[in-house]
């Protein structure tokens, strides 16, 4: 749609609640013009229609002039006092009609959609859309902001929106109170945009199918990510090319697999996505043994499902859980202390409070510490706001769904190779002790771990583009410090993708190729450094020889100079 239709719609919002009072101010003015105009002076002659204009002017603002430009007559006078009265209540009622526009939703809606789309085609850099702004797509919203990533979100919630002005980000967020189904509303938010990196659709399953087909439409080359449960849905997003964000439950049933058969992968998992809590120093150490699961709803079933499948025996409370008959062991009833202790709480390894509610939660912990102060204690958190209660209660896992979502999106977004390399360290755990994790202990000291990822291509990197013509270039030689090319800058690369394959933690040695992409993990300012080292030749000559090339006209006419001495000498 036309940019200039939003304008349209502004305009006739204006146009049909303001025709009243306009016409009414003309007619005011006019006739008050029209009646000082023909009514004669004391001296019998009449003012011009410049003059009556001008006293109608002042006259409306009750400001008083006096009597110009001579003295009035009687019924000059009398006119006076009749314009003065109209025009007040003239102003007054237009007055109100001001006010009642500024409060009229089409009109505010309009506005804040104009406003929006304007500050939306003003965006160079790339930006994500956010479709949906619960508490998924806040958190989301905060880690792209920490990230460096901007974001465009609509949600039909006006105080979801409210809420996202009031926060302080670090780039730009826009927020716009519109349905995001609508494709408008889509084109308005930057989606045909070539900086349009992705779409986020964090809204009921059926509006997310219409907005994934919206988007492969508008932008096929944008990357759609969905949240969404069901299979019917994944098999339909999946016919699209949309990217699924599997279901957080069972995204977390394979945290908690994970950190029973391989800890310090989890460990490295949840450090690297910025985990509350993890740390390379002291790996997460699940306990081996019998658990007792509370609740088999959608989270319970992919718990049961994944710690089943490692040879764990389960033991499932719930009271609804009696047509359930792939499970064994199962006490049909609430967690009450009575049937913890039925389940063998006390000597169990852990347990899981699944269900969803937040109080029965925090209820079935507190009841299992009693019984039992050396479980392993692993909860599901609902609600956000509940984050201080479940923080207090001091589980040794919390499981949240809108993190655990925001998080998985999150590393897609920005670094989507990280799956790959976290997949070949499951298959090769010996890399993970004897490489990765003394690379990384050695380069970070408590600080967050930033994840991207570089390509060698000539928009990213046309500096190494420009020197693979000529020569070779290490993956060494790039991760230099500028300031001291005898060191290197506080980063690891993680994953080398070249073609088909990939290799994980690659060498120093390794020699870039075009089209190369590496999977890197440092600090901001090393990224910086990087960044800078990727599009600078003269400072990835220096890096590569340790010469510094001359830069200017004059420096190469002198370095020529001194090598033809240099050779006849």
């Amino acid at each position: 749609m036309p940019k200039g239709s939003d304008l349209d719609r502004v305009a006739a919002v204006v146009l049909r609640e303001m025709r009243g009072p306009i016409f009414c101010l003309l007619v005011v003015y006019s006739v008050g013009i029209i009646g000082i105009v023909l009514i004669p002076g004391t001296d019998g002659t009449h003012m011009g229609f410049f003059h009556g204009f001008y006293f109608m002017t002042y006259t409306a603002t009750t400001t008083g002039f006096g009597e110009l430009p001579s003295e009035f007559s009687e019924a000059q006078r009398m006119w006076a006092i009749a314009c003065l009265y109209m025009s007040v209540v003239a102003w007054i009622y237009s007055i109100g009609a001001i006010v009642r526009l500024v409060q009229n939703p089409y009109f505010t809606q309009a506005l804040a959609q104009r406003r929006f789309a304007k500050r939306v085609s003003a965006l160079s850099e790339p930006f994500i859309i956010i479709c949906g702004f619960g508490d998924t797509g806040s958190l989301l919203a905060r880690g792209l902001s920490d990230s460096g990533m901007a974001g465009v979100v609509i949600d039909s919630d006006q105080d979801r929106i409210k809420a996202l002005m009031l926060r302080n980000y670090d780039v730009t967020m826009i927020g716009l109170q519109a349905d995001a189904s609508v494709p408008k509303n889509l084109i308005d938010a930057g989606l045909p945009k070539t900086n349009c990196a992705a779409v986020v659709v964090l809204t009921d399953e059926a509006l997310s199918l219409k907005i994934a087909v919206m988007t492969r439409l508008l932008n096929p080359a944008a990357k759609v990510i969905c949240r969404t449960t069901s299979q019917t849905h994944v098999e339909e997003m999946r016919s699209l090319g949309s990217v699924i964000v599997s279901d957080p439950f069972e995204a977390f049933a394979r945290e908690l697999s994970l950190a029973l058969h391989a800890p310090p992968l989890h460990t490295l998992d949840e450090w690297l996505i910025g985990a509350h809590g993890a740390s390379l120093e002291n790996p997460l150490a699940c306990p081996k043994g019998t658990w007792v699961l509370c609740g088999y709803g959608r989270m319970g079933r992919h718990l049961f499902k994944a710690l089943s499948s490692r040879g764990v025996q389960v033991i499932v409370i719930d009271p609804h859980i009696e047509s359930a008959s792939e499970v064994g062991d199962k006490i049909v009833g609430h967690a009450t202390k009575d049937n913890l202790d039925k389940a063998g709480a006390r000597s169990a390894a852990g347990i899981v409070a699944a269900t969803n509610n937040d109080t029965d939660n925090l209820g079935i912990l507190i009841n299992a510490r009693n019984l039992n102060p050396h479980l392993f204690l692993v909860v599901r958190q609902n609600n956000h706001e509940n984050e201080v209660a479940f923080n207090a209660a001091n589980a040794n896992l919390i499981m949240q769904p809108s993190l655990v979502a925001a998080r998985r999106i999150l590393l897609m977004l920005i670094s989507p190779l990280i799956q790959v390399f976290l997949d070949d360290l499951e298959a090769h755990p010996e890399i993970l002790i004897e490489r990765v994790y003394p690379t990384l202990r050695a380069i970070f000291d408590g600080e967050t771990p930033l994840l991207w990822v570089i390509r060698i291509t000539p928009e990213t990197a046309p500096a190494v583009v420009q020197r693979l013509l000529q020569s070779s270039v290490s993956l060494g030689d790039v991760l230099r410090d500028p300031t001291n090319r005898d060191t290197s800058i506080r980063s690891a690369a993680l994953l080398l993708v070249r073609g088909d394959g990939h290799t994980v933690m690659p060498r120093t040695e390794s020699m870039l190729q075009l089209g190369d992409e590496v999977l890197m993990c440092g600090v901001a300012h090393a990224r910086h450094l990087l960044d800078a080292t990727l599009c600078n030749p003269y400072t990835l000559h220096y890096l590569t020889t340790g010469l510094d090339p001359p830069r200017s006209s004059i420096a190469h006419w002198l370095h020529r100079s001194q090598t033809v001495a240099a050779k006849v000498g």
